[in-house]
């Protein structure tokens, strides 16, 4: 798949030229405020899609508005998937739909060419971005690092410890195919709640030792639960809280 529509009018379409490689770096500096240190350069994005990678950008009339990277991967016993790597939409385009038309225009490119896996890693504590992931992509997280990618100059890390979620989305899975078609699959038992708060970026901007506080307790919690063989199947938002919901769950099942 190379061009979609949004109902927002945005269109989504792989990227090809250099400099609409170029576009996306700039992106990343004006999404997540990084220093070039932290830059993925637009080298990386023209090695990505010579090597069965993905680079999709969304735009709004000429003016690109969103992208997403991925690269592939290998897993032990020879299972091929995309690695993405970085998705962003600017402020204002933000709750429009932009971001799920990025996600649908990998997995229609991914299954065109025989890949059922995608995967990408996320921050806990951003609960909005975590129920996207799972209740309007059916994805599942059974996978928890600490200071995945070290210290880094995101506006949204702060300064913090990156610590990552990896969402696995199997996209020719039931429960994904039910969750893009608005019918929300059945749930297997839940065995364990992880709750965080919905005060935490504003912890993060403004008390810093709270939010390290609390960060640290939904890390022990993740680490403890996926250890204990639990996957992530649900987020439930409500008043001040957002909360995990975990599971037994195989993606055989």
């Amino acid at each position: 798949m190379s061009t979609s529509a949004t109902p927002s009018g945005i269109t989504v379409r792989a990227l090809h030229d250099p400099k609409e490689m170029d576009e996306a770096v700039a992106l990343q500096k004006s999404i997540w405020g990084f220093e070039d240190v932290d830059l993925l350069p637009a080298r990386l994005f023209v090695v990505a899609t010579k090597i069965g990678g993905q680079a999709f950008g969304a735009y709004d009339g000429s003016r690109m508005v969103g992208y997403c990277l991925s690269i592939p991967g290998l897993k032990p016993g020879g299972l091929y998937y995309l690695h993405s790597h970085m998705l962003g939409v600017l402020d204002e385009y933000r709750d429009q739909g932009v971001g799920r038309s990025l996600k649908l225009a990998q997995r229609d490119d991914a299954l065109s060419r025989g890949v059922d896996l995608m995967e990408w890693t996320f921050d806990p504590l951003q609960v909005k971005n975590a129920f996207f992931n799972m209740e309007r992509l059916g994805a599942v997280v059974r996978r928890f690092v600490r200071n995945q990618y070290g210290i880094t100059s995101s506006q949204f890390d702060q300064g913090m410890p990156t610590d990552r979620c990896t969402a696995e989305w199997w996209m020719r899975h039931p429960r994904v195919l039910q969750t893009l078609a608005g019918t929300p699959p059945p749930r297997p038992p839940i065995e364990r709640r992880i709750e965080v708060s919905l005060s935490f970026p504003e912890w993060r901007r403004n008390d810093p030792k709270r939010a390290r506080e609390e960060q640290a307790r939904v890390s022990d919690q993740f680490q403890e639960a996926l250890d204990a063989g639990l996957a992530v199947v649900g987020v439930e938002r409500g008043p001040g809280l957002g909360a995990y919901l975990l599971a037994k769950w195989s993606p055989t099942e």
